[in-house]
């Protein structure tokens, strides 16, 4: 079991800012995010859509705004742990108890919760087959490319990371790319790689169709599609990849007995602490006279949680404001000379 001082539950950016603004109080933390990276909604949403509200940058992309928070808090050596979902909360005296849907688990007395609109769950395949298959035959991200290595893998989805990922895997796996439409959201300059490699004979594309049942017995042999016209083909498959975009879900949080709005959490203004002492939430997941969901509101409330987390962390040891242009014990700890 890990200790830290703070455990935030979300990489998005208010998550990331938390780290920051914990790490010049001279507070560690760590980050549990149940998406494959940092960044949130910011990432999985709209990376490439401009945001215009970020206060002293005119313009910026979410991918280029999470690459810079990042950036921000790498003097802190933050521990992100990344395809994480927290699925208990509990208490232990003074302490929090947090354990992932992976078994592992953290102490600290203050949470901090960052996650948004909730969890991002992936779309899923509606095969009760494939619901069999998860994790051994049916992926929905990839997490270790190795794998994938000399395979024959059905790619199902039209956006970046379907293609994304049928480039790459192509390099050394027999790669079908399927998708229900003829039309690709994913990027052009990507696609048009794929289509060389259409006529290479290096990989398939599959359109406009669907999958209508797997062939397995122990494990999977094949694939069925029905194509639009309700021809079907039978494709020889060791793996299944889904990219069918994600869904947003309150997940277990729900069950921690806070005191939620809708599916908001309910909490004090003055410090963001939920009805459970050491618990607060910050971000569009947090609800109070007056919120407002933008990404500068989160930034604020996640700051002055912070605060709070330092009395909590440090019981013995007063809390002194201090500005990061005069302070040179918060200049140290930012690596600043």
């Amino acid at each position: 079991m890990k200790k830290t001082d703070v455990i935030i539950i979300g990489a998005g950016p208010v998550g990331l800012f938390g780290v920051h603004q914990l790490g010049i109080k001279g507070l560690k933390s760590i980050v549990i995010d149940n998406l494959d990276k940092p960044g949130g909604q910011c990432i999985e949403l709209y990376p490439d859509k401009p945001i215009y509200d970020i206060p002293a940058v005119p313009e910026c992309t979410g991918e280029q705004l999470t690459k810079r928070l990042l950036d921000q808090i790498k003097p802190f050596n933050t521990e992100i742990h990344l395809n994480e979902r927290v699925d208990e909360v509990r208490q232990e005296k003074e302490n929090w108890i947090v354990k992932t849907n992976n078994k592992k688990e953290f102490i600290a007395p203050n949470i901090i919760i960052a996650g948004g609109v909730g969890s991002f769950e992936p779309r899923k395949i509606s095969l009760k087959e494939a619901e069999k298959l998860e994790d051994q035959s049916v992926f929905y991200s990839v997490r270790n490319k190795d794998h994938f290595k000399n395979k024959k893998i059905a790619i199902f989805g039209g956006g970046d990371s379907a293609l994304d990922w049928a480039l790459e895997l192509s390099k050394y796996s027999k790669v079908t790319l399927v998708h229900r439409r003829n039309e690709f959201r994913g990027a052009q300059h990507t696609l048009s790689e794929l289509r060389k490699l259409e006529k290479a004979g290096k990989i398939m594309i599959k359109t406009p169709c669907q999958i209508i049942s797997l062939d397995n017995e122990k494990e999977l042999k094949s694939i069925t599609i029905r194509f639009d016209d309700e021809k079907t083909e039978v494709i020889p498959t060791d793996i299944m990849l889904g990219f069918f975009g994600l869904i947003m879900k309150l997940g277990p949080i729900a069950k921690w007995g806070l005191n939620m709005d809708k599916k908001t959490i309910e909490v004090n203004p003055e410090n963001f602490e939920t009805n459970k002492k050491g618990i607060f939430a910050a971000g569009d997941i947090c609800s109070y006279p007056g919120k407002l969901k933008l990404i500068l509101s989160g930034f604020h409330e996640v700051a002055l949680a912070s605060v709070e987390c330092f009395k909590r962390a440090r019981p013995n040891e007063k809390y002194r404001f201090e500005f990061t242009t005069s302070s040179k014990t918060i200049q140290d700890r930012l690596g600043k000379k």
